[in-house]
């Protein structure tokens, strides 16, 4: 038969592991509620990394590249052709303020079949403390105007970057801010490299 005093031992004891069973518990449930919390942040982190980029495909998609009226053959000048790109340009193009521009005539080619002008758009990117940039990234467009073609038609357009040999035509593609930067990074790392 058991004595109250040993009875209440065994209550103690009994309680002492029954509460260290219970902080045992607890400790599996806080590393468990750890566990699930991280879980849930790298799969909301996912979702958000999925929304973000179908959101972007989504603002491509519904992006409308834009063009301009090109002139026609007949009302073709050298001028009128530089004024056009620079047109077209600042119309079309999306790029940040900081960036300038300026456009020259280069020269005119004759072919069998048509004639081409040639132009090039340099860009930079001055600074207060840099005003004369140490690189530039130029694009070259070139006009063609058909001899064989009706005159009232408007003139063929197309541009091909420094440096690349993609030929990409206004209402076709869309400019990207980007293709600017790679060249004068590009630029920058080979002068880097160079010693004199």
């Amino acid at each position: 038969m058991l004595s109250l005093s040993s009875l209440g031992g065994l209550l103690y004891k009994e309680r002492w592991c029954l509460g260290c069973l219970i902080m045992d518990m607890e400790e599996e449930d806080e590393a468990i509620r750890e566990k699930a919390q991280s879980l849930i942040e790298t799969v909301i982190r996912g979702v958000k990394e999925q929304l973000e980029a179908l959101q972007k495909k989504e603002r491509e998609a519904d992006y409308v590249i834009g063009n301009i009226q090109w002139i026609a053959c007949k009302d073709f000048t050298v001028e009128r052709g530089r004024q056009q790109i620079e047109e077209y340009i600042s119309q079309t193009w999306e790029f940040h303020e900081s960036w300038l521009h300026w456009s020259d005539f280069l020269k005119e080619e004759q072919l069998k079949y048509s004639q081409r002008y040639h132009y090039r758009v340099r860009w930079s990117i001055p600074t207060c403390r840099k005003p004369i940039p140490q690189a530039t990234a130029c694009i070259y467009f070139i006009v063609e105007i058909s001899n064989i073609k009706p005159p009232n038609l408007p003139i063929e357009v197309f541009f091909i970057l420094e440096s690349n040999r993609l030929i990409h035509r206004p209402g076709r593609c869309r400019f990207r801010e980007k293709w600017l930067k790679d060249i004068i990074e590009s630029k920058m790392i080979l002068m880097e490299s160079i010693t004199f």
